[in-house]
């Protein structure tokens, strides 16, 4: 995972500098979101698009709730598209329609057509949400690709899994850019 490029225009470098700060994401401190999560998970083993849906309309109903926003509608999609150039391939595993406030989730993969596993399938859930959240609870005008969102997206999705949040590690790129360095994140530091 990469961020996004620093904006030229000097309001939008301050929206995405604030992004970037808000590293923390408060969190509810009872089980909603991972007794919803586990929901998930099971209809997701069954391979039935509308119980999956249900379970993630509960999902973000329940974390709307706790954050005092609308809950997004989600649309749950078969196979992932795939985008082929040269010398590289691109899956879309989900996205967030800001004007709509629809998030849009695969749960196939787009080679095999096989159910995605559930970690990546709640990830990119929970990372659609966050987008959701900068624009409803937070008021950015934009929602980027920062650390700090991507810290508020890892936060969510340890929270909903009932797992330990890791810390993630980060390797500056040019351009005042930063990716995230997985073998270190894995190792602990």
């Amino acid at each position: 995972m990469v961020t996004d490029p620093v904006p030229r225009r000097k309001d939008l470098r301050q929206v995405y500098q604030e992004s970037d700060r808000l590293a923390d994401l408060d969190l509810p401190p009872d089980g909603r979101l991972p007794e919803a999560a586990r929901a998930i998970e099971q209809a997701m083993e069954t391979g039935d698009i509308e119980a999956v849906r249900q379970a993630c309309t509960e999902f973000l109903k329940r974390a709307a709730r706790f954050y005092k926003v609308k809950a997004p509608e989600i649309e749950v999609l078969e196979a992932r598209p795939l985008r082929v150039r040269e010398g590289w391939a691109l899956e879309l595993f989900g996205d967030y329609h800001p004007e709509t406030k629809r998030i849009r989730v695969w749960m196939r993969t787009a080679v095999r057509r096989r159910i995605t596993s559930f970690g990546t399938f709640l990830s990119t859930l929970c990372h659609e949400f966050c987008h959701h959240l900068d624009f409803e609870r937070y008021g950015f005008p934009e929602s980027y690709h920062t650390r700090g969102f991507y810290e508020r997206a890892g936060a969510l999705y340890h929270h909903a899994r009932a797992t330990a949040r890791k810390r993630l590690y980060w390797n500056r790129m040019p351009a005042g850019r930063w990716r995230i360095d997985w073998q270190k994140t894995r190792k602990g530091g």
